[in-house]
């Protein structure tokens, strides 16, 4: 599980085609500290399995089905990604629970800056509309974010200068895909809902 407050960016060193998945290599620097082989880390939000060390450089394999669903399967060598390690028994908790599986990706639609903030516009896509909510959560390339207003077509976020300044949202652009995970508890409650009514 994951909190959704990155650590910080990391960069990727290399990305080899194997066929049936991807295996990619990082350099995680001070985010290697302690990890092991079958830890878990969130890259961009998507939960990825370290099969491999060497110093400071971790490997990652990423299967077909994440690359198609997220937008890892559009990463290459030199290409920045949010970091953040598992959670841990003690960790403070400062985002939402998160369990880094993708849903899928969105466009930011518009971006906007505000004196060392920004507000972006993000497409409400229908598969995952219902879960949108204001004052809500959803994760964004494994950002734990809190929903503002909501349309049929948007939803709003407000990024803050210390998120600006520890993970790559600045970098994005209009027409960008980011990564998007619904808040499991929100899914939960409209989903039991929806049943409760469905028979009633």
């Amino acid at each position: 599980m994951f909190t959704g407050i990155v650590s910080g960016v990391a960069s990727i060193q290399s990305v080899e085609d194997k066929g049936s998945f991807w295996a990619i290599s990082m350099d995680l620097g001070r985010f290697k500290e302690g990890l092991e082989i079958g830890a878990s880390v969130s890259l961009d939000g998507v939960c990825l399995t370290v099969v491999s060390i060497d110093d400071n450089i971790v490997y990652f394999d990423i299967i077909e089905e994440t690359l198609n669903r997220t937008t890892l399967g559009n990463i290459k060598s030199g290409h920045n990604v949010n970091v953040e390690r598992s959670l841990k028994v003690g960790d403070e908790l400062g985002g939402h629970i998160l369990s880094g599986h993708v849903l899928t990706t969105a466009k930011i639609l518009e971006k906007v800056e505000n004196e060392g903030s920004v507000d972006l516009l993000i497409e409400n896509k229908e598969e995952f509309s219902d879960y949108i909510l204001q004052k809500g959560y959803v994760a964004v390339d494994g950002m734990s974010l809190t929903i503002g207003r909501v349309t049929e077509d948007y939803f709003s976020l407000h990024i803050i200068p210390e998120t600006l300044r520890v993970t790559t949202i600045k970098s994005k652009s209009e027409g960008d895909r980011v990564n998007i995970e619904i808040d499991s508890r929100t899914q939960a409650i409209v989903d039991t809902i929806r049943n409760m009514e469905a028979s009633s």
